[in-house]
C-alpha cells in the first residue's frame, strides 16, 4: 500500500510539471526581456549590447568546378568555426565552407550535380540532407548517409523538379539540433525555364536576396550555447534574438521598385509572423517546392520551421532614405533603407506558373500519422525511431494520401504544435480540417504545420526509390525519436 502511495504521488509530480510547460509554451519567440530562461549552471539571461547596425550579409554563390553545361560539381566543408554577432565577443560555431551558415548552391532542372562533402567537425559525425530535393534514398544524406570526420562523401544526382528554394541541413541521429543551431544550413536554389520566363527580380544579392531567419537564445556576454533545459525538451530551443543571415538587426538597402526575397524558417523549433511594420501588404509567390499558379497578397507570413517562402515587397512608392521594417510580429528583424538612386519599374505578375494537380482519386492508398507524446516521449504512431526498422513501405511511382493528425496534447493540457517534413517528394495539401488550405498552401509543400488537434491531408507521387525519413521538424522532437522511415521500391 505505501509503495502505491509513492508511486502515485510520483505520478501525480509527473503530471502537474508536464501540465505546467505545456501552458507556458510559447509558439513564436518573445522578445528578450519576457522570455524565462532556464539553462543549467548560466543563471539568468539578459539581453547583450548589441552592434550599430550592420548591412545584410548576402550569402555566395558556390563555385561550380566542372565547365560542363549540363554537370555541375561543388565542394562543402562541414568546419568548426567562431563569430562575433556582439561586438568584442566570440562565439564557437559551425558553418559550411565558413565560420557561420553557409553558401548558396545554385543548379539548374535538368543537370547532374555531384557535390563533394568533407566533414572537419572536430570529433562528430555528420550528414547533409538535401531538404526539398527529390532525389534518391542513397543520396538523401539522412542518418544513415554520415560522414565521419575526416571522411568525405558524393552524393550524384540529376536535378528533375521544378524551380525553387530549398536548402541543405546536416540530419545525424540524435544530433540535427545541435548541429543546425550552432550554424550548419544554407539555401539550394533551383532555376528552369519557368523561372527564366518571369518578369520578377533576378539580380541575386541585389533585387533577388536570400534570407535566412532564426531565433538564437544569447547570454548577457553576447555568446549563445546549445544547452537544453525543460521546456526546451518539451517545446524546443526558442530564443531571445532573431538573426537574418546570421546577422543581429541588420540593414539593407533596396530598390526603389520591386524586390524579392527567398525566406527560410531555419529555426530548431519556432515559428514566425512575419510583416512589415508599416502593415504594407506584399505577394507571395513560391512556398517550398516552387512557384504558385498566382501572387497571393498578404500583410502576415507564417512560416513554421523549414518552411520556405518567395515573397515580392514593392518600394516605390518609398522617398530615397525612408526606412521599413520586417518584424515578427512587433519584434524587428531587420531594416530596409530605400535606395533612390537604385529603381526598376518591375510589377507583380499575374500568372506564375502551372501546377498539375493530383487527384485523390487516383491515390493507391491512405495511410495515417498520429503525432503523440511530450517532451522524451514524442513519437508518431505510437514508436519512436528506431534506424533499424522500417514503418512503412511504399511503391515506386505510386501516388498516396498522408493523413497527418496532432494529438500530442492530454485533455485539457492542450498540446504543441509540430511541423510534419517527409523527405525525396513534395506535397500538396487538401484539406486542413475538412477544410480548404489558404492560397499561399496551394503549391508544393515538402513541410506543413500541424497545430494541436488538427488534422492535414496531403498527397504525393512517389519518384525515387530508398529509405527517406517523414518527422517532426521541431528539430529537440526530431532528436527525441519523433521521426519514422519509410522505403520506396
Amino acid at each position: 500500500m505505501k509503495k502505491l502511495i509513492v508511486v502515485l504521488a510520483g505520478l501525480a509530480v509527473i503530471v502537474w510539471g508536464m501540465f505546467f510547460f505545456m501552458n507556458r509554451q510559447p509558439q513564436t519567440p518573445e522578445p528578450v526581456d519576457q522570455i524565462p530562461i532556464e539553462e543549467p549552471d548560466t543563471g539568468e539571461i539578459e539581453s547583450p549590447v548589441l552592434a550599430d547596425d550592420s548591412t545584410l550579409p548576402i550569402p555566395p554563390l558556390l563555385e561550380d568546378t566542372d565547365p560542363s553545361p549540363d554537370r555541375a560539381e561543388f565542394r562543402i566543408i562541414a568546419q568548426n568555426g567562431t563569430k562575433e554577432f556582439v561586438p568584442g565577443v566570440q562565439t564557437d560555431t559551425m558553418g559550411y565552407n565558413g565560420n557561420y551558415l553557409g553558401p548558396v548552391i545554385r543548379t539548374r532542372r535538368g543537370e547532374d550535380v555531384a557535390i563533394n562533402i568533407e566533414n572537419r567537425i572536430n570529433g562528430e559525425m555528420t550528414t547533409i540532407h538535401w531538404h526539398g530535393l527529390e532525389v534518391g534514398g542513397e543520396d538523401d544524406g539522412g542518418p544513415h548517409s554520415g560522414i565521419q570526420p575526416g571522411e568525405t562523401w558524393t552524393p550524384e544526382f540529376t536535378i528533375d523538379q521544378p524551380a525553387a528554394t530549398l536548402w541543405y541541413h546536416p540530419h545525424p541521429e540524435s544530433n540535427t539540433g545541435r548541429q543546425v543551431y550552432k550554424g550548419l544550413a544554407g539555401l539550394f536554389i533551383i532555376d528552369d525555364e519557368v523561372s527564366d520566363s518571369l518578369d520578377i527580380p533576378k539580380e541575386y544579392g541585389i533585387n533577388d536576396i536570400p534570407l535566412v531567419i532564426q531565433d538564437k537564445r544569447f547570454r548577457e556576454d553576447g555568446t549563445f550555447e546549445y544547452i537544453l533545459g525543460g521546456p526546451d525538451i518539451m517545446f524546443g530551443i526558442q530564443g531571445n534574438v532573431i538573426l537574418a543571415n546570421g546577422e543581429i538587426e541588420p540593414y539593407l538597402n533596396v530598390e526603389k521598385g520591386l524586390m524579392r526575397f527567398r525566406i527560410l524558417n531555419g529555426s530548431n523549433a519556432t515559428i514566425f509572423e512575419l510583416g512589415l511594420d508599416n502593415d504594407q501588404s506584399f505577394h507571395q509567390i513560391a512556398s517550398d517546392g516552387g512557384f504558385l499558379e498566382e501572387p497571393v497578397e498578404m500583410n502576415r507570413l507564417v512560416l513554421g520551421p523549414s518552411e520556405r517562402a518567395e515573397i515580392l515587397i514593392d518600394f516605390s512608392d518609398y522617398e530615397d532614405g525612408e526606412i521599413v521594417r520586417l518584424a515578427n510580429q512587433d519584434w524587428s528583424i531587420m531594416e530596409f533603407v530605400v535606395d533612390g538612386g537604385r529603381e526598376n519599374d518591375l510589377s507583380v505578375p499575374v500568372t506564375l506558373a502551372e501546377i498539375d494537380r493530383l487527384d485523390p482519386q487516383d491515390a493507391s492508398r491512405t495511410r495515417e500519422f498520429v503525432f503523440l507524446g511530450m517532451g522524451p516521449n514524442v513519437n508518431i504512431n505510437g514508436k519512436q525511431f528506431d534506424m533499424d526498422r522500417i514503418d512503412e513501405v511504399v511503391s515506386l511511382g505510386d501516388t498516396e494520401i498522408w493523413v497527418v493528425s496532432n494529438q500530442s496534447g492530454m485533455g485539457m493540457m492542450g498540446g504543441t504544435v509540430h511541423p510534419f517534413h517527409a523527405h525525396g517528394t513534395q506535397f500538396q495539401i487538401l484539406d486542413l480540417n475538412g477544410n480548404p488550405p489558404a492560397a499561399n498552401e496551394t503549391g508544393w509543400k515538402d513541410s506543413f504545420v500541424v497545430y494541436p488537434g488538427e488534422t492535414v491531408r496531403a498527397i504525393a507521387t512517389f519518384k525515387k526509390t530508398g529509405v527517406f525519413m517523414y518527422h517532426c521538424h521541431i528539430l529537440e522532437h526530431e532528436d527525441a525519436g519523433m521521426m519514422g522511415q519509410f522505403v520506396v521500391e
